[in-house]
């Protein structure tokens, strides 16, 4: 500052309007940091910080509902719910995995919880499904609901046909607000505490090309959760949109074999580690990342704009090998 006494008078005040106008970039841009990183850091650390949570006793539940539940992370869900003593249906696709599951179930916490299974197809585009998982549990109150269920089509959206598509938005996206209805309404007439927790995706976060309605139901769904969890936080039902990083199950396993895709399952997790992860964050946010590469795909975010990410990614796609293999 110093040498401003050495400047002439009109010299000497532009420098100083200019070491202001520095000092308040410098501060707008600290500001804008915080807000940034801060504001996602800060609750997620706070969270990990935080013990995972006994659903049981958080809502004095007696039952669980989850859909999706006979593979992958559903399964994992519904043995760590009976790990909590809470009763639990598992809906899923009429299959062996599913009378497999339940058998498994029985088996192990028969003794301490109530099993039950339903068959069904959340793909059905009838919603059909709603009333046999209504039906099914009108005689209990479910206060825990996982909307787990979902599955991939990749490769050339154009190339599927509309009916597997509808199905796939179905299943991953409109079962999901379909089902949470039917449970929420029921809890808020009887005046019972509960979450409903969706499985949604780092891919929600992210445009997914060669898997285009993937990525759309997820987004969709994480958009859900934290507009329903709005509405009914001070009713006392707690929403989470949880977004995993890829898990090694058979999730994967009718999916076109993505170059990308491939690459992400480097950094899979088992789904016996998610349960706890998944529970953690239950009434304390409404959208939580678990993994390094949700966490990577909301970072990236924050140094892009998802427009301007889209639009690059579209001048290049043409360039990537899982366009060639798909074109």
């Amino acid at each position: 500052m110093g040498v401003l006494f050495y400047l002439p008078v009109p010299y000497a005040r532009a420098a100083l309007r200019g070491t202001f106008v520095d000092a308040v970039v410098t501060h707008l841009l600290a500001l804008y940091g915080f807000l940034a990183l801060g504001t996602y850091w800060v609750p997620k650390l706070l969270v990990h910080a935080m013990p995972t949570q006994n659903l049981k006793k958080k809502y004095d539940a007696k039952w669980a509902l989850v859909t999706g539940g006979s593979t992958g992370i559903g399964r994992s869900i519904a043995v760590a719910l009976c790990e909590q003593g809470l009763n639990v249906c598992v809906c899923a696709l009429e299959d062996e995995a599913l009378r497999r599951t339940e058998r498994e179930l029985r088996e192990k916490y028969g003794s301490t919880c109530e099993i039950r299974a339903v068959g069904c197809d959340l793909g059905d585009t009838t919603g059909a499904y709603v009333e046999k998982i209504g039906d099914a549990m009108r005689d209990v109150d479910v206060q825990c609901v996982f909307n787990n269920a979902g599955f991939m089509l990749t490769g050339f959206f154009d190339k599927q046909p509309l009916a597997k598509l509808n199905a796939n938005h179905e299943c991953n996206a409109t079962s999901a607000m379909r089902l949470t209805h039917v449970f929420v309404t029921r809890m808020l007439e009887k005046k019972l505490r509960g979450c409903v927790v969706f499985t949604s995706s780092a891919a929600a976060c992210q445009p997914t090309p060669f898997s285009a309605l993937y990525g759309a139901t997820k987004s969709y769904v994480s958009a859900f959760a934290a507009n329903v969890g709005v509405e009914l936080k001070s009713r006392g039902i707690d929403v989470c949109a949880v977004h995993p990083s890829p898990v090694a199950s058979n999730f994967y396993d009718k999916a076109h074999k993505l170059d990308s895709l491939n690459f992400f399952m480097n950094f899979a997790v088992k789904p016996e580690e998610l349960p706890s992860e998944i529970f953690r964050p239950v009434g304390r946010v409404l959208w939580h990342d678990v993994g390094g590469v949700a966490v990577g795909f909301r970072m990236l975010l924050k140094l892009f704009d998802y427009g301007f990410f889209a639009t690059m990614i579209s001048r290049f796609a043409h360039l990537m090998g899982d366009y060639k293999k798909n074109v």
